[in-house]
Order: structure tokens, then C-alpha cells, then sequence
């Protein structure tokens, strides 16, 4: 027979990572609950038109830091600026199809930059200091991608027509400077 000790010890070994997981089920910055719909998550162009932004998860709102990740939408036709950012970027093709645009931070001048096909459940990544742009090419479809990077909040360079290398991407540039969001 057991005695009532050893059951107050066992019950409450075998409880306490069940309550332990309870008290953590909120974000510990805001008093965001973990499980989160991506659909209630705020949601932001950053006044480029054809572009949704979403902070899945990121340094400003939910505390992170180390990791982001963002979900990002683009309609056909729609880009990114030609930027380098500090920071590793991870993209996951969730659907649609389209571009990047990558060239080297190896040399002074990157030269004429790489083309790269992307499509659904295709994956890339952006090394530190990598000079690119995606670019929804797909006339009928929306370009739907999830980034993470390292490193939150990022700062962003976008690169302007002075350089050899923005000239090489001249046919890209719409002229019209643009920072990506550094977090939300």
C-alpha cells in the first residue's frame, strides 16, 4: 500500500510541467497568447501598393531576439525595393511564382546581379550584406512568402540608381525609394 506522501510527491512531479505549460501559454511581452491566428495579426503595406506585410512573430511585439518572421504577400507585378540588410534572410515560397534578384556583397561594385527562378515550396536564403530583390513575375497569381531573418529589428539599405549595380536593375527600379518595415 502506498502511503499519502508518496502520492502528494507523485502528483505533484508528475502536474507540475502541466501547470508550468499553462502559466507560459501567454507571450511574455503585451500579454499575447502563444497560439496566435495569423488572420488577427496586424497587417500593413508600408505605402507599397501590392504588398502585404504580417509580423508573425518579431522582436518589437512579441520579444523575440534572436529570430523574425514575417508573412509577406505580393500581387503580380509588385517588388521589393533593391536593398542589403545586416542580417540573414531565410524565404520559404508558400505559393505563386516570381524573381530574385541577387548579387554578391563580395566585390566593390556587385556587377550584373544572379536571376533565380522561385515558385511554390521552393526555399532561398539571403547572406549577410547580399544586395537583392524579389519580384512577384507572375502576371496571374499572388507571390505569398514566409521570411525569417536574424538579428531583429534589421536595418535596411536600399540601393540607389548612383551605383554600377542599381543601373544593372534599372529596368526594376520604380524610382521611388523604400524602407522595408525594421519590425513591427
Amino acid at each position: 500500500m502506498t502511503g499519502p506522501c508518496f502520492i502528494s510527491f507523485f502528483l505533484l512531479f508528475n502536474l507540475l510541467p502541466f501547470f508550468q505549460t499553462l502559466e507560459a501559454s501567454h507571450c511574455s511581452i503585451k500579454g499575447l497568447p502563444l497560439v496566435r491566428n495569423i488572420a488577427d495579426l496586424p497587417q500593413d503595406n508600408y505605402g507599397r501598393g501590392g504588398l502585404s506585410h504580417i509580423t508573425v512573430a518579431g522582436s518589437l511585439l512579441h520579444g523575440l531576439k534572436e529570430v523574425e518572421v514575417w508573412l509577406q504577400t505580393f500581387a503580380p507585378g509588385s517588388r521589393t525595393p533593391i536593398h542589403r540588410h545586416s542580417c540573414e534572410e531565410v524565404f520559404v515560397v508558400l505559393k505563386g511564382s516570381g524573381t530574385l534578384y541577387l548579387a554578391s556583397s563580395s566585390n566593390k561594385y556587385p556587377g550584373k546581379p544572379e536571376e533565380h527562378f522561385i515558385f511554390s515550396n521552393s526555399t532561398f536564403h539571403i547572406p549577410v550584406n547580399d544586395v537583392h530583390q524579389v519580384w512577384n513575375t507572375n502576371e496571374h497569381e499572388d507571390l505569398q512568402m514566409l521570411v525569417i531573418i536574424s538579428r531583429p529589428p534589421i536595418k535596411v539599405y536600399v540601393i540607389f540608381l548612383l551605383s554600377r549595380f542599381a543601373s544593372t536593375f534599372s529596368p526594376l527600379v520604380d524610382g521611388c525609394p523604400f524602407v522595408f518595415p525594421l519590425s513591427s
